[in-house]
């Protein structure tokens, strides 16, 4: 009888424990293709797990409005976001609104991301992001149309106008109105940063602004690559990208009509999922080069896990971005959407390069990545972002040319960085 009271009054301590420690743990997504339900769907398997519950929080699509939200919400001590989904420039925007989260991750575990990136999420010696997922721009291609018109994967981006407007002729001239060589993301917002990087790069123009700080804009290899690709619009990209983000551009090539796109890795899975229009016809490769003297590059991005300062439930949003950045997780993503690990290891699993071929070309094409210059320009990234996309998107939409926009740009820059102290 004293042995079944004890067990019962066990028992009880256990519920009400769990029941006390139970937490309804709120957590910012994206929502760019599938992210924001393969969130959910791991985020809710750990509360399952845990006796927990999630709350999703909506962000808006655009990057610079989810971190005006973010800054927002976080300069007012709110209470309202536990886990934060944050982009790899951020960090140093935000991390003293972040939990440091190095006394709760082991230096082995920690040893098994790539450096760079917990390098990247490491601020003034306090870890206040665990990554991700991590991206890198790369070119999708119809391999069936270029076998059809005998054409090569273009290792320039001359090479890809040259193919684009071959191919295009071709269909056009076989009933196919509607086809377009080359889509990309030319929205004046931070994806065109992100593309406008990549070409100055790929033609050896530089950074927008070097690691020292000095404003690097404005060279004969920027105002060459920015002139090239404004003489793609009309031409062999339609106009229509001047207001395309990611998903813009994705809806045009997943629906067949587009020989070339630009975009990140995620648009894989559902370039090939089952009711997709191109499923099996299509390829994938390293951005072009700049011509023959030019590199292979993409924007490195990336998204992080960190930790509210404000939360009220740090303990369990520890746990959930602990689980959510997982190997065992990271492999879940990376076989359902095609999100890219944040772990190497993850890049030699059979299963996940039998799902995705192309991840086995990735690691080179992260090590070869141009990172924007968010550390070199602090806290005034984002202006400096703005004023950049703003020059290339004049100059793509005809409102001057590369050489005087890209001449403005630089004064602009240097007066905003105090000539180059930011």
């Amino acid at each position: 009888m004293h042995k079944t009271v004890l067990g019962v009054a066990a028992t009880v301590a256990m519920t009400v424990s769990s029941v006390a420690s139970a937490a309804t743990v709120s957590i910012a997504c994206g929502s760019v293709g599938q992210e924001f339900e393969v969130c959910k769907q791991g985020a809710e398997t750990w509360a399952k797990q845990n006796g927990h519950t999630i709350r999703m929080v909506s962000v808006p699509a655009d990057a610079n409005e989810q971190l005006t939200f973010f800054q927002q919400l976080l300069s007012a001590n709110s209470a309202d976001l536990d886990v934060v989904r944050i982009d790899v420039i951020w960090t140093g925007m935000l991390a003293q609104h972040l939990v440091d989260l190095k006394p709760h991750v082991p230096d082995d575990e920690l040893g098994k991301f790539f450096k760079p990136l917990v390098a990247n999420n490491t601020v003034e010696g306090k870890l206040v992001a665990l990554p991700w997922f991590t991206d890198a721009g790369i070119l999708y291609y119809r391999k069936d149309l270029l076998e059809k018109y005998k054409q090569q994967v273009p290792t320039t981006w001359q090479e890809l106008a040259t193919v684009a407007k071959t191919v295009t002729d071709g269909e056009r001239k076989a009933g196919n109105a509607k086809i377009q060589g080359f889509v990309f993301q030319a929205k004046a917002a931070e994806s065109l940063t992100c593309n406008a990087l990549e070409w100055i790069d790929s033609f050896g123009g530089g950074t927008i602004v070097d690691e020292t700080g000095k404003v690097t804009v404005n060279n004969p290899k920027a105002v060459e690559a920015l002139t090239f690709f404004s003489s793609l619009i009309g031409n062999v990209a339609p106009k229509g990208v001047l207001n395309y983000s990611e998903e813009e551009s994705r809806g045009v090539f997943q629906s067949g009509q587009a020989v070339f796109m630009r975009n990140w890795p995620y648009a894989w899975a559902l370039a090939n999922a089952k009711d997709s229009p191109v499923k099996d016809k299509v390829g994938v490769a390293a951005l072009p080069k700049g011509g023959a003297e030019g590199k292979h590059t993409g924007t490195l991005g990336g998204w992080q896990l960190s930790v509210s300062k404000y939360s009220k439930n740090q303990e369990a949003a520890i746990a959930l971005t602990k689980y959510l950045t997982s190997a065992e997780e990271q492999k879940r993503r990376a076989l359902v959407a095609s999100f890219n690990p944040t772990r190497p290891d993850l890049y030699q699993d059979a299963e996940v390069l039998k799902t995705n071929p192309f991840f086995a070309s990735l690691q080179t094409t992260f090590t070869q990545a141009v990172a924007r210059p968010s550390k070199a320009t602090r806290g005034k990234y984002s202006k400096m972002s703005s004023e950049f996309r703003n020059s290339v998107h004049a100059t793509l939409s005809g409102r001057g040319s590369a050489a005087d926009n890209l001449k403005s740009l630089e004064g602009k820059l240097n007066r905003l960085s105090g000539k180059g102290k930011w």
